[in-house]
């Protein structure tokens, strides 16, 4: 489970760091809780990570309120912001057990319209700002909007906005109180920690918390985090590179444009891939854009294939350019504003690129080595190996046979590794046994 997601506050008194920016968002609560709210919505602005949509739903949390939220990865122009917001706005609250409950006795609806400043809006289709500024003149429920660039939502048709709410600036979280939190994670995790790796984590985070528990969960994979891992931090900053040139590939218009950011970027297509894959469906809202996309994608992969089997790599620059500039052109629609990107799901669980490549390099070797034949042959033969690995009654066998680690299991098989690789090593010590007591 991700540990920004299993650590999330549950109350605005957990929320670390912004405490005037807190007392402000908490004073505007009660004045709604009380029927007097000086203003009918409130603004959280602030750099990524700090706390605005955390501060929000622990608002909620807090007085007991009814979450309705938009997101911008909603086409959120001005029908659907009618439909919803403006809806939720004005309507009056059934309370848990189902009573009807007037907004005079207390009963509130929160209505979160998340990342607020990339608002979608198109030629011909205007006007969601305005449904924003015509739902908060109305509304009978408290309203707020979460935008990283403030100036950003309040220019053009969003100016009136400042008029109407009550601006809050999150702040950049100060070093100590996220190395504070650090440790209550390692503490709840059983994880010991070197106090200078944790230190070090909160300080390179620039006063993101989600940065830095996600720093901290991708070199927590063993109980004991040293020094040592400050290496695997380093890759960290190589990856925060790596979110600017996937942002610039899927956005693109032109394709020259997708190729040269990937040239610039210098990361292996093998990995690269893997970035595309993760980030597409975030990026490209249309189903027949992803469509058109996934197909550049899986042409590209053939010809990585065809790269592993030949140990040709003049292929890769094929690959390179079709699922960048081909997954670049395939959109019809453009793409405005922020999308949050994440790492790969399984090079996190590896840790890095390189681990991810070691590992399959190892594999092919114990496959070789058991099979006679070179690493290449193997790497050809581990699609059938992969097949056998799923009937229940060889995958132990086999693993012991080939003497595959834990890690090289997750590799083949998945979650079931640690299954398998506890009855394997029963069957090593079964035959270690064996060869111990023959006399013969």
């Amino acid at each position: 489970m991700n540990w920004t997601e299993k650590y999330r506050p549950s109350s605005l008194k957990e929320v670390i760091g912004n405490k005037a920016a807190k007392e402000a968002l908490l004073k505007w609560a009660k004045e709604w809780q009380e029927g007097k709210p000086s203003k009918k919505a409130a603004i959280l602005y602030g750099k990524p990570g700090v706390g605005k949509t955390t501060s929000a739903y622990a608002l909620a949390r807090d007085f007991g309120w009814e979450v309705i939220e938009l997101n911008a990865s909603d086409e959120r122009n001005r029908e659907i912001i009618k439909k919803i917001a403006l809806t939720g706005a004005i309507h009056e609250v059934l309370s848990i057990d189902g009573k009807y409950i007037t907004s005079k006795e207390g009963a509130r609806k929160l209505i979160i319209l998340d990342e607020a400043d990339n608002l979608y809006e198109k030629q011909g289709d205007y006007g969601g700002k305005k449904a924003i500024v015509e739902t908060i003149k109305v509304t009978k429920q408290p309203i707020i909007l979460i935008a990283n660039d403030y100036y950003n939502l309040i220019k053009g048709s969003g100016a009136e906005l400042r008029r109407l709410c009550l601006s809050i600036e999150f702040k950049k979280v100060s070093s100590r109180e996220i190395a504070a939190l650090l440790k209550r994670i390692c503490q709840k995790e059983g994880i010991v920690a070197d106090p200078i790796v944790l230190n070090e984590i909160a300080r390179r985070c620039d006063g993101d918390v989600r940065s830095a528990i996600n720093d901290l969960q991708s070199i927590a994979y063993e109980k004991k985090i040293t020094r040592e891992m400050l290496a695997y931090l380093g890759y960290r900053d190589r990856e925060r590179e790596i979110f600017m040139g996937i942002r610039n590939i899927l956005k693109a218009r032109e394709m020259r444009t997708a190729i040269r950011e990937a040239w610039r970027m210098d990361e292996s297509p093998d990995n690269l891939i893997l970035w595309i894959d993760e980030n597409l469906p975030a990026e490209y809202k249309h189903i027949e854009d992803l469509a058109r996309a996934y197909e550049f994608l899986s042409r590209a992969d053939v010809f990585l294939g065809r790269v592993w089997r030949r140990q040709y790599y003049g292929l890769w620059s094929y690959a390179t350019e079709l699922m960048t500039g081909g997954v670049a052109v395939a959109k019809r629609h453009e793409y405005r504003g922020f999308t949050a990107y994440h790492f790969p799901a399984w090079l996190r669980s590896m840790a890095a690129s390189k681990q991810y490549r070691n590992v399959r390099q190892s594999i092919a070797r114990k496959i070789g080595r058991v099979m006679h034949c070179s690493s290449r042959k193997a790497m050809e033969m581990l699609p059938e190996i992969k097949k056998l690995f799923a009937n229940d009654d060889l995958a132990a066998r086999l693993a012991a046979k080939f003497e595959f680690s834990e890690e090289e299991l997750e590799f083949i098989v998945g979650e079931k590794a640690r299954e398998i690789f506890k009855e394997a090593e029963k069957l090593r010590k079964m035959k270690e046994q064996a060869v111990l007591f023959n006399f013969k």
